[in-house]
């Protein structure tokens, strides 16, 4: 049985969970966070903005008072709420969020191509460094502070 992206998402879960991050992602107490959690602070992003994996991370090891969130769970989840978005099972506005140094990611649905013209629509700037794309984050008021 092939499963929805959002049937991902919700199926029971023993997330959130804390545990040793590896020595090569630092150290310390590392989450595991749910796909929900994710999937939520995707959400709250405006139109006309944008956060990068890194922020989400971020936000994720505050919330939990640890060092790091897993990049690699969380990575996977920000693409799982893309693919719920384009089932039409959830209105959660992936395009906004990007990768390390404002990089479109090429595994959201229908590629980079896809992803840049989605953050064009919304006002953003996107430029190609060789084969990759970025957006032009020059301006402050693109970003989210949280």
């Amino acid at each position: 049985m092939v499963r929805s992206a959002i049937e991902k998402i919700d199926k029971p879960h023993d997330l959130p969970k804390v545990k040793r991050a590896p020595i090569h992602w630092g150290g310390g107490l590392m989450v595991i966070p749910h796909p929900r959690e994710v999937l939520e602070i995707m959400k709250s992003v405006p139109y006309g903005k944008v956060r990068s994996l890194d922020e989400i991370r971020d936000k994720l090891a505050r919330e939990h008072s640890v060092d790091i969130a897993c990049p690699m769970t969380t990575g996977m989840f920000v693409v799982l709420a893309a693919h719920a978005y384009e089932e039409g099972s959830d209105l959660v506005p992936y395009w906004r969020t990007l990768k390390r140094n404002d990089e479109l990611n090429a595994k959201f649905p229908g590629g980079v191509e896809a992803h840049k013209k989605k953050l064009e629509s919304e006002g953003h700037t996107v430029y190609a460094r060789g084969k990759r794309f970025f957006v032009d984050n020059s301006e402050e008021q693109n970003k989210i502070h949280s």
